[in-house]
C-alpha cells in the first residue's frame, strides 16, 4: 500500500471519530461546566448564617445562606465557582460579621437546594434576583463578589443593578476564551452554549473594582484576568497572589483585602 493511500485511509477514519467527539462535547458541555449542580435538598441546619429562599422572575427557587450585618454597614453578595457550594463560605461570613458586614451567598439554579437546571441565562437571572432580594432587606450598600465562574454573574449584575462596588476573584475574559485555550483542537465558538462574555460587559461597570488572581492559577490563567482588568474602566485595582493558584486563592490576606475594599467604599461614600 502506498503512503498517499494510507494517509487517505487514516484521514477518513479520523473524521468520524472527531465528529463523534464534537457531538459528545456539545451534548455534555453543561455537565462539564457546572460540576457542582446536584439535585439534593439544602441541609435543614445552616452551616453558617441562616437558610433563605430567593424567588426568581422565571419561577425558580434558590437556596441561600445569609449572615445579616449591622443596619448601617454594607453587605456582600457572593457568586461562587462552578464546583463550589454556599456551605464553604463560613470563613468569609465570620470575618465579615466581625466587622458588622453582611453576606448573602446563593446556590445557583440546579445546585444543592435550588430548583431548575443551570445555564448562562439562568445564572444571570439568579444574580439579579439575589441582588433584589438583598436590596429589599438592607439599607447599606451592596458589593457583588464573584469567584471563578461567578465573576461572569457578578459583572452582569453590576451592569444592571446599583452595586457600590465589585470584587472579582480569579476572573476571566470569557468562558469561551478559556475553553478555546484549553481545547485548541475544537471549534469552541461554534459549540459553546454558555460563553459568559465578561469582556463585552466589563466596560459598563463604572463602580470601583477589585481584581484578585493567583499567579499560579492553571484553571483560569492570570493572563485572562489581566486582560479583563485592562479593558475595565477606572476606578480599579488588581492584586496578584504570587504563590496562589486557583483553588488556594482564599487565604487570610485575600479575606483582609476584601474587607479593606468593602470598608474603603463605605468611607468614600461617607
Amino acid at each position: 500500500m502506498n503512503i498517499p493511500r494510507l494517509l487517505l485511509i487514516l484521514l477518513l477514519s479520523a473524521v468520524p471519530t472527531y465528529l463523534l467527539l464534537l457531538g459528545f462535547i456539545y451534548l455534555s458541555q453543561r455537565t462539564l461546566l457546572y460540576p457542582g449542580a446536584e439535585d439534593i435538598a439544602a441541609p435543614e441546619r445552616a452551616s453558617w448564617g441562616e437558610n433563605v429562599s430567593v424567588k426568581t422572575p422565571d419561577g425558580e427557587t434558590l437556596h441561600g445562606l445569609y449572615s445579616e450585618g449591622n443596619p448601617d454597614r454594607p453587605s456582600v453578595l457572593l457568586f461562587f465557582g462552578n464546583g463550589d457550594r454556599v456551605d464553604n463560605y463560613g470563613f468569609l461570613a465570620q470575618a465579615l460579621a466581625a466587622r458588622g458586614i453582611g453576606l448573602l451567598a446563593i446556590s445557583y439554579r440546579g445546585y444543592p437546594g435550588s430548583t431548575g437546571s443551570p445555564s448562562e441565562n439562568g445564572l444571570l437571572t439568579d444574580g439579579i434576583a439575589a441582588f433584589d432580594w438583598l436590596a429589599s432587606r438592607v439599607k447599606g450598600g451592596i458589593v457583588v463578589l464573584g469567584r471563578s465562574l461567578g465573576t461572569g454573574v457578578a459583572v452582569n449584575t453590576a451592569t444592571q443593578r446599583p452595586a457600590t462596588g465589585m470584587i472579582l476573584v480569579s476572573p476571566y475574559l470569557s468562558v469561551q476564551s478559556v475553553a478555546q485555550a484549553r481545547y485548541p483542537f475544537l471549534p469552541v465558538s461554534l459549540l459553546i452554549k454558555d460563553s459568559f462574555r465578561s469582556d463585552l460587559k466589563i466596560a459598563a461597570v463604572k463602580q470601583p473594582k477589585l481584581f484578585i488572581h493567583g499567579r499560579l492559577d492553571d484553571s483560569i490563567p492570570l493572563s485572562s484576568g489581566e486582560a479583563l482588568y485592562r479593558i475595565a474602566a477606572e476606578p480599579k485595582q488588581m492584586l496578584v497572589g504570587e504563590r496562589s493558584g486557583h483553588n488556594d486563592i482564599w487565604n487570610d490576606k485575600t479575606v483582609s483585602e476584601v474587607i479593606h475594599f468593602v470598608e474603603s467604599l463605605e468611607s468614600d461614600a461617607t
